[in-house]
This record gives structure tokens, C-alpha cells and sequence, in this order.
């Protein structure tokens, strides 16, 4: 029970009022801690109830601070414009009983209007590093006065390109009293060295090893051979898989963009979400596809953090992502909160090594799958026999006079089909660049 987590009882009045009866396992053990004041790295599943885990706490703390200090006390940073609006909406469903207030600093908004807001001294700023960062240059907003600080997705940030400005945000809340990092995957060596840099003294919480983060998602491939086969694939599994909510995720916008395009040709209503896209019709795409005015949504990596969308029971890779991080984050869309998801990624040749690696770091299998009628000429690599003497054939005798030297055996050519070594993640589950063949 919520109760027992000693939380102020405004907020357990808005708990009860929400059917928020029983604490996620995250909630039990980073709630009590974040309540003693400590800093706090934790590592949990996509849907698990991160984002309580620290709105809860931040939010007793300002109920509990003297009237006197009001002021700008919190500021959680997030990767994506979309993460930002989604915790803000939590931060107003938790807060329904209390005086705080919350303002988002995100891009594509005006910078003039959220100069205007943060004058009206909200209590908690949720912001994106690079507009935040606009402001604290601008002066318009007070880090020095924030005394908790909340890294959110610190990871994707990096890979987003934001350490410098991250770094110098933090500088800039020298004198913040405590600091909380969440995540559902461990990050890589940078997001370490910021990590202990950041973090005085931390409790550590790791709820869940990577194996387990997507244990409620089915996992399967299908080959493809080409593009046009992978967009046949796709339209099979748009029109005929049982879904209520379906995300396709793409690696480019232009790709994202292109698959609009053909499955609008072919009646299917969909929407479309990438960073080019202005903040207004991002807003809206998220809202319709929500509300289930349209059951398919294609995007990049820009919708594959943080975004808790009910009823995502589908996710298409139509590209393999990168990393082996970031698929966990796509397929987190689905299977959240213990409901059933499924997971299908359209596998080309060379995409094979991606998912090899994948599967190497969440150490599971996917299922293979072939759909009727769709079966193209790509099955996967080859299996070649390890090199070794061939079976039948003596070995001639060196009969040269003098004892001269045997003749080195001739190698065997190498298959053309012949796969190349699968690529090895490192520990932050990135796959290494490929070495150009000679």
C-alpha cells in the first residue's frame, strides 16, 4: 500500500482518487529512499512506474518545505519534447491537491512565453537540455535555486548528443541537495563517468537485468530480401495481425515519411512521427493515436522512450535498430505493465549481425516466422562447414631430393554466401562500426 511508503497525504488522496492502490516493485524501493534525501541511480523495465518513483518523492518534499521558500526547487530533464509533456501530465495528476505547479521549457515552443512562465516561479521545470540550457545562458531560468534534480533517459540524452550541455546544466545546480537518475537500460561508459561525477554517496537499484526487460513482449523476425518485400511484409501484418495499437519504427525520417506515403496509397490510416515534425503537430499525432482515431503509428527513435501510450500491443521494427539499448526501448511500448506484447522485426542480410547481437545482449531467442504467401529467397546466412582436411583425399608424399621444403596447401576459395563474423556489443550494447572490405 501507498500508505505504508510514509508519502504526504495530499498525495495519497490523489493516489486513492486515481486507483492507485498497490506500489510498483520500482516504487517500493526507490520511493523510501528518495524520501531520506539520498542520490539515486536505478535501472528498471520500460512501464514498470519509473516516473512515480520520482514525482512522488519531489513532490512530498515541496509539500513539506517551509511556505517562505517558495521558489523554483526541482528540474527533470528528458531526451524527447514527447517524455517532457507526458511527466508533466503526471506531475498535474499527482499535484490535483497541492499548490505546485509545473512548466515545461521544451523546443519548438516560444522562448519569450516560457521566459513569461518561469516569472511566476513554478515549483517544478521538466525541460529538454537543449532549450533549458538556452535559458540558464538567457538568465530567465534560476538553476541555483533548485535543490532536486532529476535525470530522466540520461542515456538517450547522451546518444542524442547532449553531454556538453548536459554537464553544464548540472554545473549550473551547484546547489541542488539531491540528485535521482533513471532508466530502463544501463547506458554506456560516458553516462558512468557522469554518474559518478553526479551522484554523492548513491544508492544503487538494479530492478531488473537486461535478459528480463521485455519478458511479457514475443519476440519474433521475419527475412526479408529487399525493401519492396520488407513493405509487402508490413502491409500483411497491418491487415491481418490482431492488434488494438501498432508502432512501426523506422531508422531515418525519410524512410518513416516514404512507408506514409505507400500505406496511405494502400487505405490505410496511419500517422506519422519524427523530429521534423513542428511541436503542434507532434502534440496532435500523439493525442489522435491515443484517443484511437488512427491504430497505427510510424516513427523513429523519437517515440521509443518514455511514451506510455495504452493499448500498444504491436511493435514492427521495419528497421533493426542499432543498438542493443534502443530496441529495448522500442519494444517497450508494448507488453507494459505486465499486459501481453508482441515484437516482430524485418530482417534483411544485413541487418542479420544487428539482431544476432540483440539477441547476444537480452540473451533470448526471437522466433522465426514466415507469413503465407510472402516467403522471399532470403532465409538467413548460410552455415558453412569449419575449415579442416578434406575427407577422401591422401595427402601426396614429398619425393623432391635434398628434403625440400613441402609445399604450403593450397587454402580453399572462400564462399561468396560465406556470413561475416557476427558484430560483438560492447558493454553499453552498441554494436562496433563495420571495417570496409578490401
Amino acid at each position: 500500500m501507498f500508505a505504508e511508503l510514509w508519502l504526504h497525504e495530499r498525495l495519497l488522496k490523489a493516489l486513492a482518487e486515481l486507483e492507485f492502490s498497490e506500489p510498483t516493485e520500482v516504487q517500493k524501493q526507490a520511493i523510501p529512499v528518495a524520501l531520506q534525501g539520498r542520490d539515486l541511480r536505478v535501472t528498471a523495465q520500460t512501464g514498470s512506474g519509473k516516473t512515480a518513483a520520482f514525482v512522488l518523492p519531489i513532490l512530498h518534499h515541496l509539500l513539506n518545505q517551509e511556505e517562505s521558500a517558495h521558489a523554483t526547487r526541482a528540474l527533470i530533464i528528458v531526451p524527447t519534447r514527447e517524455l517532457a509533456r507526458q511527466i508533466t501530465d503526471e506531475i498535474e495528476r499527482f499535484a490535483r491537491f497541492t499548490f505546485i505547479k509545473a512548466t515545461m521549457l521544451i523546443g519548438g515552443e516560444g522562448f519569450r512565453e516560457q521566459a513569461a512562465e518561469l516569472r511566476r516561479v513554478p515549483e517544478i521545470i521538466v525541460a529538454t537540455p537543449g532549450r533549458l540550457l538556452e535559458h540558464i545562458e538567457a538568465a530567465s531560468f534560476p538553476a541555483k535555486e533548485v535543490r532536486w534534480l532529476v535525470l530522466d533517459e540520461a542515456d538517450r540524452m547522451l546518444d542524442l548528443g547532449f553531454a556538453d550541455a548536459m554537464q553544464s546544466i548540472i554545473k549550473a545546480c551547484e546547489l541542488r541537495e539531491q540528485t535521482l537518475l533513471f532508466s530502463a537500460t544501463t547506458g554506456g561508459r560516458v553516462l558512468r563517468e557522469i554518474t559518478q561525477s553526479l551522484l554523492h554517496e548513491p544508492v544503487h537499484l538494479m530492478l531488473n537485468p537486461v535478459s528480463q526487460l521485455s519478458e511479457s513482449t514475443r519476440q519474433e523476425f521475419i527475412t526479408a530480401e529487399s525493401f519492396a518485400h520488407k513493405e509487402q511484409l508490413l502491409a500483411w501484418l497491418l491487415a491481418n495481425e490482431t492488434y488494438r495499437k501498432a508502432i512501426v519504427f523506422t531508422n531515418t525520417r525519410i524512410a518513416a515519411d516514404k512507408l506514409y506515403g505507400r500505406l496511405r496509397a494502400q487505405d490505410f490510416r496511419v500517422f506519422v512521427l519524427h523530429g521534423e515534425k513542428d511541436q503542434q503537430e507532434r502534440k496532435q499525432t500523439l493525442l489522435r493515436f491515443s484517443q484511437g482515431s488512427e491504430r497505427v503509428l510510424l516513427a523513429t527513435d523519437v517515440a521509443a522512450r518514455g511514451l506510455d501510450i495504452e493499448g500498444v500491443d504491436l511493435v514492427i521494427n521495419f528497421d533493426m535498430p542499432r543498438s542493443g539499448d534502443e530496441y529495448v526501448h522500442r519494444i517497450g511500448r508494448t507488453g507494459r505493465s505486465g499486459n501481453e506484447g508482441l515484437a516482430i522485426s524485418l530482417i534483411e542480410h544485413l541487418d542479420w549481425n544487428l539482431m544476432s547481437s540483440v539477441q547476444r545482449y537480452l540473451k533470448q531467442e526471437f522466433e522465426k516466422r514466415v507469413l503465407p504467401g510472402l516467403k522471399g529467397g532470403y532465409h538467413g546466412p548460410k552455415k558453412v562447414k569449419s575449415s579442416g582436411k578434406a575427407v577422401g583425399v591422401k595427402k601426396k608424399k614429398n619425393t623432391a631430393k635434398g628434403g625440400a621444403k613441402k609445399k604450403a596447401a593450397k587454402k580453399p576459395n572462400r564462399p561468396r554466401s560465406a556470413p561475416s563474423k557476427p558484430a560483438v556489443f560492447s558493454d553499453d550494447g552498441h554494436a562496433p562500426l563495420r571495417k570496409k572490405q578490401p
